[in-house]
Formats: C-alpha cells, structure tokens, sequence
C-alpha cells in the first residue's frame, strides 16, 4: 500500500534524528499532535521507545529494517517532541490513549495494519494496542518489560528497590513532580547510566538530547507512570477477567533479570500471548542501543512467522 501524505508539517530539527528519515507531525485525538520519524518503504512497522528515551532509541534497527519495511517511530505522548498535553484526567496517559495514538499515527500515514514493537514504556502501549486493536496489530514485540500487572506482583520485598521510581511517580500529583523537577539531569541520568552496559551505546549527543527531552517534560512522563499504577491497572485487570488475549504472533526479548527477582518472565507473559516466542537478550536495559544487530534479527524473524 502506497502511504497517503499526512496532515501535517515537517518537525523542525533540533536534536540528533535518524539518518534518511523524515520528521513529521501527526495529530492524533483531542489536537494532540506527536512528533514522528519515518523512512523506508514496503510493509509498515511501527517502533515505539521507552524511559527515559525518545524514538531516536530505535535508529540503528529502524535504519536497518527500512531497507525492507516502511518504518514509523513516534515519540510517545508527553515524551520527546510530542505535545505534553496537562494531565487533566487518568485517561490522558492510560496506555489506552496512547495505543489509540499508535494507530491513529499509522492511519494517518495510509496504513490500517502494521507490525508493531515497544521497548519499556512503549512495550506497555504495544500491548495495549495489541489488546483493544487486534485488527491492525499483525505482529508485537515486547521488549524488556512484564505486562503492568504481573510487573506489580512482581516487585515485592527489598526486589521492589530496584523499581523505586515506579512508586515514587505513582504518588498524587504534586510531590512526585517536585522531586524530579529539583535535579532532572541527576534523576533521568541515573537511569540512562544503571540500565547500559555499554557506555559507547549512548554517544554523549545521544545521551544529552535524552536529558534535554525530560527535562522538558517532567510532568507529562511521571502522568505516564502514574497511569500506570491506576488507570492501566483497572484496564489489565478488566482484560484478564474476561480472558482476553494477544491474537497476534508475539516475541518478547528480555535480559535475564527475571530469575533474579524470583520469577519466570516467560511464564508471566504466557497467558496473555498464546502464540509467544520468549528470548533472553545478553546486554542492558538498552538492547535496541546495545544489541541492535539481534534486535533487528529477532523482530525480522517475528515478521516471519
């Protein structure tokens, strides 16, 4: 399918992009307008970043799938350049909105069906999207993260330190905010160095146009978190009474950490994607950064089955 142009304006830029990739501004629902990368041609595939990163997370696989795909890597709501819209309500962030987003981003670009894969946040919106869009989800990739339910049930004991930030962000509006906002640099820094193994994976351009994104966005990324200790919670449990399932084929890559904390990740993904391929990725948290030559690998062979 022939991509009709977007409504929409090229993003000026003003950070690090991907090479050969165009810049757009897509709107979505209530006026939101997101920021979005895409370059390539042939079948779509939408790449959605995770915390504290923005799209250009994905450059190196997004470079090298386009050779084949027509690749799309929004920046999420309230994350890079995208609109930060107030937090005037749970829903503004629920994963629901921002899987409804992801497809409403590939719409607007001509597409109705594409493969999608997420990364730690984005992998949240990717199973979201896979839930309540089955028909334009074909195939989903999640990577380094636990369904939000079972990643709550997980954490507990002195296990749950090393998800500190997850409690702190789903307090009340207000302190959280304050918090953060005090040392920005200091809060989001620490995260982008704890989770890499490979320091030369983030170039200081890299890791310096992160910092300035949350910088700018401190209130919208901690409504993100504080969804997801409500509102999302309310939608995953809804979904698990009725029994409701990911249709697509399903690959979710992970570092070993599960069995460090005490449990099977392949286990808890297991009931909510009947067709799963589980593998374990040897790097950080960063693996599209770290590892892309076996992220690109993997997502090509789930396009595959």
């Amino acid at each position: 399918m022939t991509p009709t142009p977007p409504a929409s304006a090229p993003t000026p830029a003003s950070a690090p992009v991907i090479p050969g990739f165009e810049q757009r501004r897509v709107t979505v629902a209530d006026g939101v307008a997101l920021n979005v990368a895409v370059g390539g041609s042939g079948s779509p595939v939408v790449l959605l970043h995770g915390f504290p990163q923005t799209h250009l997370m994905w450059r190196h696989v997004a470079s090298a799938l386009a050779a084949e795909h027509t690749v799309i890597c929004p920046d999420l709501r309230g994350y890079g350049a995208s609109d930060k819209p107030a937090e005037s309500g749970p829903e503004v962030y629920a994963k629901r909105t921002m899987a409804a987003d992801t497809v409403a981003v590939a719409r607007a670009l001509g597409y109705e069906r594409f493969a999608l894969a997420g990364h730690d946040r984005g992998a949240l919106v990717a199973f979201r999207a896979g839930l309540d869009h089955p028909a334009a989800v074909t195939h989903l990739a999640c990577l380094d993260v636990l369904p939000t339910l079972e990643m709550w049930e997980a954490l507990h004991g002195t296990t749950a330190a090393v998800g500190f930030h997850l409690y702190l962000m789903a307090q009340p509006p207000g302190l959280p905010e304050q918090l953060i906002g005090a040392a920005p640099d200091a809060f989001f820094g620490h995260f982008l160095d704890l989770w890499n193994n490979d320091p030369d994976a983030l170039p200081a351009e890299v890791r310096a146009a992160y910092l300035d994104a949350c910088r700018a966005a401190v209130p919208s990324i901690v409504a993100d978190y504080r969804a997801s200790a409500g509102i999302d919670v309310e939608h995953d449990l809804a979904d698990r009474k009725a029994g409701r399932q990911l249709r697509m084929p399903v690959t979710v890559l992970q570092q070993d950490w599960g069995a460090a904390l005490g449990y099977d990740a392949a286990a808890q993904w297991r009931p909510w994607a009947p067709d799963l391929h589980h593998a374990t990725v040897t790097c950080g948290h960063f693996m599209a950064e770290e590892a892309p030559e076996e992220i690109t690998t993997a997502l090509r062979n789930l396009l595959a089955r």
